[in-house]
């Protein structure tokens, strides 16, 4: 397989038509890691109902490869209470093939970007430990850790960790 540069990805803000492929790479994840909490494969319908269930200002966009969907981004509320309006929750994954190879950064930079013209203060990302692609990707984005909870998810017989990053954005 070849290795995609940069400009070999396209990015686009998702359709309904896109939620078997976001299905595919979301439950090999839940199937074969931690990074998930859910612990049962989603079908297309839920996938779709999710994205049917976004906010206005809750982007998802997709990354694709020779016109095959090889990741997806998307932000939602961080929680439902009023004064939260202005905090968002990150979430990116990557076809297990592409990890590592720029694709998540890329995702990412534009969701980012998309989020800078909404009224949003702070994006947060929580990330089940350990999980050092992740970590890594968000501090290059400028997310700085803010705190870990310990213990708080159980999966695949363990009990799992979460840390809590966060990047401030300059656009409120």
């Amino acid at each position: 397989m070849r290795h995609p540069t940069q400009a070999d990805f396209h990015i686009r803000d998702v359709n309904l038509a896109d939620s078997a492929a976001i299905a595919s790479i979301y439950n090999w994840y839940i199937e074969n890691t931690t990074v998930t909490f859910e612990l049962e494969p989603v079908s297309k319908e839920v996938i779709a109902q999710r994205i049917s269930q976004a906010e206005l200002n809750n982007p998802w966009i997709v990354l694709e490869l020779d016109n095959k969907i090889i990741g997806y981004a998307y932000v939602s509320s961080w929680k439902s209470r009023a004064a939260y309006r202005h905090a968002k929750e990150t979430s990116v994954y990557i076809h297990q093939e592409f990890a590592g190879r720029g694709a998540g950064l890329k995702l990412m930079r534009i969701l980012i970007d998309k989020i800078r013209s909404e009224p949003i203060h702070v994006l947060i990302a929580g990330i089940a430990l350990p999980n050092d692609v992740s970590v890594a990707l968000h501090e290059k984005l400028g997310f700085h850790h803010v705190g870990t909870f310990s213990e708080v998810g159980y999966k695949f017989k363990q009990y799992i960790d979460v840390g809590y990053w966060q990047l401030i954005m300059d656009n409120t």
